[in-house]
């Protein structure tokens, strides 16, 4: 159903912005008292990335205000594939600078105010509080959590997608009018338990879809049109070209915005959080010392021909992919999801040796762990093959 405008309309517009903005004022839904809560709305975009981008350049043409971009990294090459905020020359630059200047230039009316760093629970609520409407297009599932944390404790609605390879979803999470992220998903999962799209990938205009779907869903909700995604959960196949909704509802129970929920707790999960390392001590694995090896030991260690197949080997635990981008000579491959079920290191002699990498040390630290439980000796790459790639041999590829 309908909702009020988050935001009151502001002044009258000019004759520019009533000609920038006609095709606004023609749809009879938004019009002229629509253009206005745009721009006097706040808007806050955490992260500056795959959604954030799409998002960042429609909500800037929409005629929005002011908006915020929360943003920690930099722009780097790798990006330009989805991140079409950014361009080449961008390359190096914070992700938050390389936004607004982008957003200035297609509405240069817009107040950007930039947030170069990664939220946390001491900064969440003072940024979040000074917003309308909050767009989560965060990488990471710690952010997530935090934000929608964050929003639930404020009541302020929060505009949410995610993307993976070639689907996406999308929703709008709002305690006290629907379900808040954490009713729906009240579990953070294990580290590495779902491949980031810097390990599996994502079609870039996938992306845009799910960008743009953020931005309707944040002008209507701005404007009071349309029935919002409150309650509703927006599942896109990308391949089968499909979009399905799918009914979510509050729970009553729920340790963010439940009747029980305590105001005092921490943001996010700071404190209260499932501890996974269950997990390890029900599989009857104890944790061993972690051995390791930095990349110019092993870069010597592969000169001295003291890595060889039986004797000592390298394992890649990455997925086949990401070996089509960049792999180190010599190895062997087996990915971490195998090694988690118990497979067999190729071409390890019994009593041998293994040197375990990945992209940047998470999951050749797991699979090292896993290995050593069942009594090989495994020792961790640190940094991985992004390590190798800049301190060893910077004219392989990177990702």
């Amino acid at each position: 159903m309908a909702r009020p405008p988050l935001v009151p309309t502001g002044p009258e517009l000019t004759a520019a912005e009533r000609t920038r903005y006609a095709r606004h004022l023609l749809l009879p839904a938004v019009g002229a008292d629509g253009q206005r809560r745009l721009r006097a709305a706040r808007v806050l975009v955490v992260g500056a990335g795959g959604l954030g981008s799409p998002a960042l350049l429609y909500l800037a043409a929409a005629g929005v205000g002011t908006m915020g971009i929360v943003d920690d990294d930099v722009v780097d090459t790798t990006n330009l594939q989805r991140q079409v905020v950014h361009g080449v020359a961008d390359v190096g630059r914070a992700k938050t600078a390389s936004a607004a200047d982008t957003v200035h230039a297609l509405s240069p009316t817009t107040e950007v105010r930039q947030h170069p760093e990664r939220l946390d629970e001491a900064t969440a609520l003072d940024v979040v509080a000074d917003y309308d409407l909050v767009l989560d297009g965060a990488d990471n599932f710690a952010t997530r959590y935090l934000v929608g944390d964050a929003c639930a404790r404020l009541g302020v609605p929060h505009v949410w997608g995610s993307v993976y390879r070639f689907d996406g979803q999308v929703s709008v999470w709002w305690a006290g009018e629907g379900p808040c992220y954490a009713c729906v998903f009240p579990h953070q999962p294990p580290p590495d338990a779902v491949p980031s799209c810097a390990v599996g990938g994502v079609l870039g205009a996938v992306c845009a879809s799910i960008g743009s779907v953020m931005a309707t869903e944040a002008v209507k909700l701005l404007t009071g049109i349309g029935e919002p995604l409150v309650g509703r959960l927006l599942v896109h196949d990308a391949l089968r070209q499909t979009w399905d909704a799918v009914p979510v509802t509050a729970d009553p129970g729920c340790r963010v915005c439940g009747s029980g929920a305590d105001p005092t707790r921490p943001l996010g999960w700071a404190t209260g959080a499932p501890d996974f390392s269950e997990g390890v001590a029900d599989a009857g694995l104890v944790p061993l010392a972690r051995p390791s090896v930095d990349v110019t030991e092993l870069s010597a260690l592969l000169e001295a021909r003291e890595v060889d197949t039986g004797r000592a080997v390298l394992l890649d635990v990455r997925e086949e992919g990401e070996r089509s981008i960049v792999a180190l000579p010599g190895d062997a491959w087996l990915p971490v999801g195998e090694v988690r079920s118990g497979a067999s290191v190729p071409g390890l002699a019994p009593g041998g040796r293994v040197y375990v990498y990945c992209k940047s040390g998470a999951r050749s630290a797991e699979a090292v762990d896993l290995l050593r439980a069942r009594g090989v000796d495994a020792v961790d790459v640190e940094g991985g093959v992004l390590a190798w790639v800049a301190s060893v041999d910077p004219t392989l590829s990177t990702y």
